[in-house]
């Protein structure tokens, strides 16, 4: 003998299903987490030769962040596709400090983010200004390590 599927609690658990789908796509996009080193370093974007700044101090939500001398990185954690920061910076000794703010949208596909500061203050655009952060370690595995060849038995040539 069949049950009869009840067409109202049916409803209920798709409907419940939806909405835990819809949570989790939505959590999934404002919940990502992501590692952004805030750089004053020269750099060569599209041709074009970007010199580091003399100082520049970051500020995130109003608290200083770091303070960068030209070569220097920071680094800021973020959750969420956004990334808000204010930069007070002076281009040469004696300059008069400037202060400008900056939200950038952060692409969802990387964790470790680069911006170059300089770059971004002197007007290129954000997606130019960033770049994905690759490990100096990381870097060093990928190459092929020789193949050490002994001669256990000390036979030679044999």
């Amino acid at each position: 003998m069949k049950k009869k599927v009840n067409v109202r609690s049916l409803c209920f658990k798709i409907g419940f299903i939806l909405i835990l789908l819809i949570i989790s796509a939505v959590m999934l996009v404002i919940g990502r987490g992501h590692t952004i080193y805030l750089d004053n370093k020269k750099a060569e974007i599209n041709g074009t030769q970007y010199d580091a700044y003399r100082k520049i101090t970051v500020y995130v939500n109003g608290e200083k962040l770091a303070k960068l001398s030209a070569k220097d990185r920071g680094m800021a954690e973020n959750m969420g596709q956004t990334f808000s920061m204010t930069l007070e910076y002076e281009k040469e000794k004696g300059d008069e400090a400037k202060t400008e703010e900056f939200t950038l949208k952060l692409p969802y596909n990387l964790d470790g983010i680069v911006v170059n500061l300089p770059a971004l203050l002197e007007g290129v655009p954000q997606e130019d200004c960033m770049s994905e952060f690759v490990s100096l370690l990381a870097a060093d595995d990928t190459e092929e390590e020789e193949e050490i060849v002994t001669d256990e038995f000390a036979l030679g040539d044999f």
